[in-house]
């Protein structure tokens, strides 16, 4: 078993460009991937089986949630992405779009593997939670690839639209000619592996759950996935499957009163940890973002702040939120979420390699993937109750008699008459603002900027502007320029 599957962990592509051809194809398999005979080996496996890459890096960037300092971490992801360039950074630059595609399939090929491994099994059915991990990982992956490197799901052209390879069998050799089939295409094989996968996870296969694709971190990728699809009935179904007792309130972080006391590496501390319940899904990725993310030039600003968190004004002209701000210099502005931890490559050696540990799902974005089903399904009370539980874990001093959010506070915020299709509006409005602030230097508004056409204004210090509208093909990412030897089309510039 340990040659045959040697060449098929590391797939598609520009990994092998990290090492000499002859060394990686000479390479003996890792010893703790040369035996897989039980479910626990093959969990070990899948362990590889989540994108290690960052994209928090270069999708904060994008947003409008970034301005130009003129000055900070002169950062070549950083400054591309915000300049809306093709990042010029290889596949073995932490957090480089270059390297989330090749992570990306690599945590594919791992999957693909114990998917076979599985297959071959004299008794496949004792590894039925494998498969389920295997395929819903797979899944997620695929979504994530499509998700950047395609135009955004659209209904009314996924079907013509390019989308990305969907690789479904562990790899015979390192360069393989792929298909970019259609986005609609993707979509469906995405579909096809969850919906088989995710009654198969049991939580009882791991030792610590939110390493891997949990029942509550699956169904929270299908809320998150058929939000995107518009099929808002199935996200209100998998969202609050999220949680079957029906306790999303005590599952939210608690901003405004556990959170609140702690000090600046306290928090950092408890932010990422798998014991915090509104961590769903946890995945350890290769980055700086966690040492730089106030000092990068391209970022958040004093300015980018006060836009941001004017928001505040829903629950009254006096909320004040409990997200502690920190700074790093003048105008280096950072919520301690995303820590850096480094790891030597020996006990006694003095260089190593930065990760971060990212929430990839989240309780918070379950609600909101609950409240804004609830508001295209006509149920407008529900997703009114969603911001207002939103809002009493995040004001400082919450009182619910003065500060509770209602439709009038919601249409003089926005400027909005009165009707029923500007009280929905606004409703939208204020998710998509909620949203924004919570995740704001997590990476998650450049997904709602995609989903909604949001264009993006980025000016510089020197007076250039570049206008990103809707349709602007900057808006994907550009496939990494090793793949061209694979036969892949490029995205058009």
């Amino acid at each position: 078993m340990e040659n045959r599957y040697i060449n098929r962990l590391f797939v598609l592509l520009p990994l092998f460009m990290l090492m000499g051809c002859d060394d990686f194809l000479s390479k003996e398999p890792d010893s703790t991937r040369a035996t897989l005979e039980t479910p626990e080996q093959v969990s070990q496996l899948l362990t590889t089986a989540y994108p290690q890459g960052g994209y928090v890096s270069f999708s904060e960037a994008m947003s409008d949630n970034a301005a130009d300092k003129g000055v900070g971490q002169d950062d070549r992801v950083n400054r591309g992405s915000y300049l809306f360039e093709v990042v010029d950074a290889p596949v073995n630059i932490e957090d480089s779009p270059d390297m989330y595609w090749a992570k990306a399939y690599k945590a594919i090929a791992s999957a693909n593997l114990a998917l076979q491994v599985i297959a071959e099994a004299n008794d496949p059915s004792i590894f039925s939670a494998q498969k389920g991990e295997a395929l819903v990982a797979r899944a997620y992956a695929h979504f994530m690839l499509v998700s950047f490197f395609s135009k955004f799901y659209n209904p009314t052209t996924a079907a013509t639209d390019l989308g990305i390879p969907y690789v479904t069998e562990p790899e015979d050799v390192v360069i393989k000619q792929y298909e970019r089939k259609t986005v609609a295409y993707v979509y469906e094989m995405i579909e096809k592996d969850l919906l088989e996968g995710l009654p198969l996870i049991k939580d009882v296969s791991y030792t610590v759950p939110k390493y891997h694709f949990n029942v509550a971190a699956a169904n929270a990728f299908a809320s998150r996935f058929y939000l995107v699809k518009r099929d808002y009935a199935k996200t209100l179904s998998y969202a609050n499957a999220v949680f079957p007792a029906g306790d999303l309130a005590g599952n939210l972080r608690p901003w405004n009163t556990e959170y609140l006391p702690l000090t600046y590496d306290a928090l950092y501390k408890r932010y990422t940890r798998a014991s915090e319940p509104a961590n769903l899904l946890l995945v350890e990725t290769s980055s700086v973002y966690g040492r730089y993310v106030a000092q990068y030039r391209y970022g958040l600003t004093n300015a980018k702040w006060s836009e941001i968190n004017q928001v505040s004004a829903l629950s009254s002209n006096s909320a004040n939120w409990a997200y502690p701000v920190y700074t790093q210099g003048d105008g280096n502005l950072l919520i301690p979420k995303l820590s850096e931890y480094f790891v030597k490559q020996s006990v006694n050696a003095e260089i190593g390699d930065p990760y971060v540990m990212v929430p990839l799902f989240t309780a918070e974005e379950v609600l909101f993937n609950r409240a804004e089903a609830n508001l295209y399904l006509g149920n407008t009370t529900a997703t009114l109750s969603d911001i207002n539980l939103f809002m009493s874990k995040r004001i400082r001093n919450y009182d619910v008699t003065t500060q509770a959010v209602t439709a009038a506070k919601i249409r003089t915020y926005y400027g909005l008459s009165n009707s029923t299709a500007n009280n929905n509006l606004g409703l939208l409005y204020a998710i998509a603002d909620l949203r924004r602030i919570e995740f704001v230097q997590e990476g998650m508004r450049w997904f709602d900027m995609l989903r909604y056409g949001i264009g993006v204004v980025h000016t510089t210090r020197e007076g250039s502007t570049i206008t990103i509208n809707s349709d602007d093909p900057k808006r994907v990412l550009q496939l990494p320029q090793s793949v061209v030897q694979s036969g892949i089309q490029l995205n058009p510039r």
